[in-house]
């Protein structure tokens, strides 16, 4: 489970061990008996400094490749940006906090996971429709939208620990709690990253979040990090790994993975898009008041994305997800 003592204890390392016994003791075989052919196009133009490699996210493991390749060919580490739901199983929890990974915190993810905890269930579209309006009204600060109703009284009323925070509801208001847990994992998150900058580590982002065979809209939480940090920006397409990893097997089947990295978008492509004011990345009130800009530099790293990819990978007519949805998406 991703909870609050879990994210004070991830650490990194700048060339994290597991990660280079897994590619040696599972990847390597696995791709020389299967007959994977990795391949970098472009490279050249990857900047010698730790850089945010935004690539799209076709299947469950395509970013295994791409990570094993680099070291093997240029001796690069990185730390990667998974879903927190990747933490609910023991095992796989375990193998997250040892590879490098940064788990991204949603307030999806706080809502969904108190709500199973306290309810033995998952919320229903109307239901996590309601209760994220009433998270996110709570954390710009603004009132609570209609809809009380709509939330099962247990929800705001049963005392409690959320992700290790205790919940008193005569003391405070449900929303309010879970911008709390929310709040102060993502200053963890946000410090990881300091972390890994400082030891030299590349970032790997999927901005458009659920993985999907086609492009989808991005996110804004790369531009956040890229602009508050001044880091370069390297686009990625990655082409036919998800017929490599088909399924949910970790264990890839024969065939060809082309990873092509475009022109770096530097400091210079994303002033245009630098807030006028300081700003922390993440922070809800920071968001609603540069979101236009953020936004902005997301579009054009996925345009740079889009035209690195084959026709079956590239945007959409409409550019929605073809992923999971719903509250599935947190848990």
């Amino acid at each position: 489970m991703l909870d609050l003592r879990r994210m004070d204890r991830i650490r990194l390392s700048a060339r994290p061990r597991a990660q280079r016994l897994v590619a040696l003791g599972v990847l390597a075989p696995n791709y020389g008996l299967a007959g994977v052919d990795i391949q970098f196009e472009g490279f050249e133009r990857v900047p010698d400094e730790p850089v945010i490699f935004a690539m799209n996210h076709t299947d469950r493991y395509n970013y295994w490749p791409f990570q094993y390749h680099l070291w093997r060919t240029h001796g690069r580490f990185t730390a990667t940006w998974v879903k927190g739901k990747y933490y609910e199983n023991p095992f796989v929890g375990l193998f997250m906090e040892m590879t490098n990974n940064l788990p991204t915190v949603s307030r999806g993810y706080v809502i969904t996971k108190d709500f199973l905890a306290t309810l033995g269930r998952r919320p229903d579209a109307d239901e996590y429709a309601t209760l994220r309006a009433r998270v996110d009204a709570a954390a710009r600060g603004e009132a609570l939208p209609e809809g009380e109703a709509a939330a099962p009284r247990a929800l705001l009323t049963v005392p409690r620990e959320i992700l290790g925070r205790p919940f008193d509801p005569t003391r405070e208001r449900w929303e309010d709690a879970i911008v709390a847990v929310w709040a102060r994992m993502m200053r963890r998150f946000v410090a990881l990253h300091e972390e890994a900058f400082a030891l030299g580590l590349d970032l790997l982002v999927f901005p458009q979040g659920t993985r999907s065979v086609r492009l989808s809209k991005g996110h804004i939480g790369v531009a956040e990090v890229a602009l508050r940090y001044g880091k370069t920006v390297v686009p990625v397409g990655c082409n036919g790994s998800d017929h490599v990893y088909p399924g949910s097997s970790p264990f890839a089947r024969p065939g060809r993975i082309v990873y092509r990295f475009g022109e770096p978008l530097g400091p210079e492509d994303a002033a245009p898009f630098v807030p006028d004011a300081p700003f922390t990345p993440f922070d809800p009130q920071d968001e609603a008041t540069h979101r236009e800009r953020f936004q902005g530099f997301v579009d054009l790293i996925m345009e740079r994305i889009d035209g690195l990819l084959d026709e079956p990978y590239r945007f959409s007519d409409d550019q929605e997800s073809g992923g999971v949805r719903g509250s599935h998406r947190f848990v």
